[in-house]
């Protein structure tokens, strides 16, 4: 009997991508076969940890009583839609002929849970391999597969990333219904989300408590350029300094030469990427990862999950046809000098699981025009600094200048490229963008020769008035660098995971709150600002220290990379967690008058019949509660106002459950009486219509 290898991926195009490869190309059901290969895959997170009401039907509802829950022995399931994959994966894993299992899943955190989630459901006790890579070429996957290792050696991955997902859920049910409960609405609460969201607040705080405070400067104007004094806070200080200069003679105390380098910058990371693709070209994190993705997928680019900003010392090698391929694939590079410093870029100690995003030689032949618009801008990004990350130093010298008038100081600074080297790559590129943001350093120009001693002849003196300014709303940009940051000052220095959430779950953190309406993307001239809602705000204001502080999740990111190197028991992290939130529900106190903090809920008072989502009554009418759907019963509705009736609750209440319901003392325009009839419903999926129907007994009309 023939023994086979079965290879199980995380999505259906990587498995095409790896059977292509390994030559299992016969296409079976739900599988590929060949070469003594099998290749299965699973759907994103065939299976994951169970309800709450899996432990016990009761807690289906929410109530305070059945707090906290904390399930002693943990039980996975299979997403209702995912099942028949699920069988199809169970049934090969257990093959007589299947000698090994291969997880190749993406190669991070949550790739290893997604396969031995499906590995432990299913019963599956085959020797286990593991392929590691960092990019879908062939040339890597063949590699990987040469290269095997043993799925041991990952099992700190997997106990560090069941950990995290316990976490969470332990977190997201118990302080979730704990809150929901006592402030009577749905108040979702999550590790990373509500840490992240106090960032928001907290900023929105700062500035709406902000008082601008003026000051004012003194500047000169002298031959070719001019000098400006300290801020000074006094304005009749800064007007009599103003008049003592207008007479006074101008002298040359000290001018500084300095040749300054300016280092090209690192590799792109996953967080600083989407920083970036924020920044010069409006991308949402969630969009440049899944740009990101299909580019790794297409082959174009590497592994985009990364926190690594530095290549590992064997890809050196191949690095300079690498850069030279990707200059040819972008026109603002054609005809400009390049150079390939592989040094710049090659750290091995810096990488952990994967290297720093980089684009693929596949580049060369594939037609990029043909590219979705998103995916194309991101991979010029990509490409951009690779060729700016490996290019020469950005030189120039820096002139500073003193002068002095009227006993006070005033100083300028002048500056002369000597050598544009990386700047110049990313000045040709910021010309092809539509709404590029100026390069900041292109502002000091350079200074007129000038000599210590020198009398300098005075055209202008000006008093400026400025005033201090609040600090930013929250961008994109800016809150991922927040996120990366958050709790740093606080961790020790060789905390390896700092800061709010992983780059792999940043993005999706902030989808979450914008979808459950705690933040809103507001477009402010040409950025969008990331802006708390009312709840928002009303959330963290009741929400204790421990829940909020980005020092917490801090923490956990740095206990679960102790867990992933093996130093720390799982057992020990879950403790810690289920004693905080036994402490949390034993202690918590409802603070008083907080009930006129949140906008009450809207009460559902059926299913729509369109959509099946919640209809609720709002002041003019019931409308479903689903953004994209339009249906609704407006209380002025002009077939009711004719019958003298408005629709109640309790009336659309019944149309909703049964499509009819019974009315009695409707007013007749014919006759002037009123009289008895059931309305019947009937939503065209434009308008929501009503007819009458009545009874078949004598005299049932009027």
């Amino acid at each position: 009997m023939m023994g086979y290898k079965l290879v199980i991926a995380e999505k259906p195009s990587v498995a095409m991508s790896l059977s292509v490869v390994i030559g299992a190309t016969a296409r079976k059901d739900g599988y590929l076969e060949g070469a003594g290969w099998l290749v299965s895959w699973c759907v994103g997170h065939l299976a994951g940890l169970a309800d709450a009401d899996a432990y016990n039907p009761d807690y289906a509802k929410w109530r305070y009583d059945d707090l906290p829950i904390l399930p002693e022995y943990w039980q996975m399931a299979v997403g209702k839609d995912k099942k028949k994959q699920f069988d199809v994966l169970k049934q090969l894993m257990n093959a007589p002929d299947v000698t090994e299992v291969v997880n190749a899943c993406d190669a991070g955190r949550e790739g290893e849970l997604i396969f031995r989630s499906v590995y432990e459901l299913a019963g599956c006790t085959k020797p286990m391999k593991r392929l590691w890579i960092s990019s879908m070429e062939d040339s890597a996957i063949r590699e990987g597969f040469a290269n095997l290792r043993p799925g041991a050696d990952y099992d700190g991955l997997h106990e560090a990333a069941l950990c995290r997902a316990k976490a969470d859920w332990l977190v997201g049910i118990n302080a979730t219904r704990l809150f929901s409960v006592l402030y009577h609405r749905t108040l979702n609460i999550g590790r990373v989300m509500s840490p992240t969201l106090a960032l928001i607040v907290q900023r929105e705080a700062e500035i709406d408590t902000f008082k601008p405070v003026p000051f004012y400067t003194v500047t000169l104007d002298l031959p070719g350029f001019s000098v400006s004094g300290e801020r000074m806070a006094d304005k009749a200080a800064a007007e009599q300094l103003k008049t003592a200069c207008e007479g006074a003679d101008v002298t040359v105390k000290k001018v500084e030469r300095k040749d300054k380098s300016e280092k090209p910058p690192a590799l792109y990371d996953l967080t600083t990427l989407q920083r970036d693709a924020n920044r010069l070209l409006g991308f949402t994190a969630q969009q440049t990862l899944d740009y990101l993705q299909s580019l790794y997928e297409k082959k174009l680019c590497t592994y985009p999950r990364t926190d690594s900003r530095y290549l590992t010392s064997d890809m050196a090698a191949s690095l300079p046809e690498l850069v030279r391929l990707t200059a040819g694939a972008l026109p603002f590079a054609a005809g400009m000098e390049l150079a390939c410093d592989a040094g710049a870029v090659i750290n091995d100690k810096k990488v952990t699981d994967h290297h720093a995003v980089i684009p693929t030689r596949n580049l060369q032949n594939a037609d990029l025009s043909g590219l979705p618009a998103g995916e194309r801008a991101v991979l010029e990004l990509v490409s951009l600094r690779l060729l700016c990350a490996v290019a020469e130093p950005h030189t120039y010298s820096e002139t500073s200048v003193t002068v002095e008038c009227a006993g006070a100081e005033f100083t300028a600074k002048g500056k002369t490229v000597k050598q544009p080297g990386w700047r110049a790559l990313d000045a040709a590129y910021r010309v092809t963008l539509k709404n590029a943001e100026p390069d900041k350093d292109t502002g000091d120009k350079a200074l007129p020769e000038l000599s210590e001693g020198q009398t300098l002849p005075l055209s202008d003196v000006t008093v400026k008035e400025g005033k201090t300014t609040p600090p930013k709303h929250f961008t994109e940009d800016t809150l991922l660098s927040a996120m990366e940051t958050a709790g740093k000052d606080d961790m020790p220095e060789d905390a390896e995971r700092q800061g709010l959430g992983t780059p792999a779950t940043r993005a999706g953190i902030l989808e979450k709150l914008v979808s459950v309406g705690f933040l809103e993307r507001k477009k402010s001239k040409k950025t969008v600002q990331l802006m708390p809602s009312k709840d928002a705000v009303s959330l963290i204001t009741v929400l204790p220290e421990q829940l909020q502080s980005p020092l917490l999740t801090a923490e956990w990111e740095h206990r679960l990379s102790e867990i992933e190197r093996g130093e720390l028991s799982p057992e020990d992290f879950m403790g810690g967690i289920c004693a905080m939130l036994r402490e949390l529900v034993e202690t918590y106190q409802v603070i008083k008058g907080t009930e006129y903090l949140f906008t009450p809920p809207r009460e559902v008072i059926g299913k729509c019949p369109r959509c099946g989502g919640e209809v609720a009554e709002l002041q003019k009418g019931f409308f479903c509660q689903n953004e994209g759907c339009k249906f609704a019963i407006w209380k002025n509705n002009k077939w009711w106002a004719a019958k003298k009736k408005q629709p109640t609750k309790a009336l659309v209440t019944a149309l909703l459950k049964d499509g009819r319901a019974r009315v009695t003392g409707l007013y007749s325009e014919k006759t002037g009486k009123t009289y008895d009839a059931t309305v019947v419903l009937e939503d065209d999926g434009r308008y929501a219509n009503f007819k009458l129907e009545f009874d078949q007994r004598k005299g049932g009309k009027r």
